[in-house]
């Protein structure tokens, strides 16, 4: 796939994670320009994708003919009012952070062509789980090059804009639930008497197992947490849920726009 040229504005994880995807693939681009502020990130970014452009202006990224905002919501409207006269009626913006919603975008720039999107670290391999909403006036032959090209970062699916907060709890932030739990159990298992190798293909086959049967069996969740009838951290779930219902829903809170 070849295809216009691409401006990131902040040149941290998502971009990283993106520019990793796309290499996977193989994609090919008429340029992909970076911008950020720290010059000790862009400089570590130069060194894993040695063919993207570091710029020192942040109009110049926003002259690409797609512009990703990959920064956080805070640092948003002031970036629009820097931009703004940059950012032609042509250009294409996708805004990656929650909160800020198409309307304040389109508020700040003249181009209808906006979209906003979840990104996930799982499209760092390209298994992602992207919802996406676009303007409304979007054009329809835009909106098909960028489906095309976001669909290489894994599942990208268009959703109501309303929903894209609690995609930003339940998918790009859901891996930091469990990530450090897979971990210690990995680590569990090497003390318990498993190499390396046994341990890590224990918890990630079981894990995928495990999932499996709790979303395609067809069981009830209570019927298929009574398959196991030993539960040596039980005493502790209603502790875990509450922790879930109290910093899960206290962070919606805040991002909703």
């Amino acid at each position: 796939m070849k295809t216009n040229s691409l401006g990131f504005i902040g040149g941290g994880r998502i971009t990283r994670i993106f520019l990793q995807a796309f290499a996977n693939k193989k994609s090919e681009f008429e340029s992909v320009v970076v911008y950020d502020t720290n010059n000790e990130v862009l400089t570590l970014l130069k060194k894993q994708f040695p063919a993207i452009e570091i710029v020192d202006s942040v109009s110049t990224a926003a002259k690409q003919g797609i512009v990703f905002i990959a920064l956080h919501p805070p640092m948003i409207m002031e970036t629009l009012d820097k931009i703004a006269g940059t950012v032609s009626a042509k250009t294409v913006v996708v805004s990656l952070a929650p909160k800020i919603t198409i309307e304040k975008i389109a508020s700040k720039l003249k181009t209808k062509n906006i979209v906003r999107m979840i990104p996930n670290a799982t499209s760092y391999i390209n298994e992602g789980y992207n919802p996406v909403t676009f303007k409304p006036a979007f054009a329809q032959n835009e909106k098909s090059v960028i489906l095309e090209m976001l669909k290489l970062l894994g599942n990208t699916f268009e959703v109501a804009e309303p929903k894209l907060e609690a995609y930003a709890l339940l998918s790009a932030m859901l891996p930091t639930y469990f990530w450090f739990q897979w971990n210690e159990l990995s680590k569990l298992g090497i003390q318990m008497g498993l190499n390396e190798e046994e341990s890590k293909a224990s918890v990630q086959q079981t894990l995928i197992a495990a999932i499996n049967l709790m979303f395609k069996s067809e069981l009830l969740p209570e019927q298929v947490m009574d398959l196991i009838p030993v539960k040596p951290i039980g005493e502790h779930q209603s502790q875990i849920a509450e922790i879930y219902h109290t910093k899960l829903m206290g962070l919606f809170e805040k991002i909703k726009p």
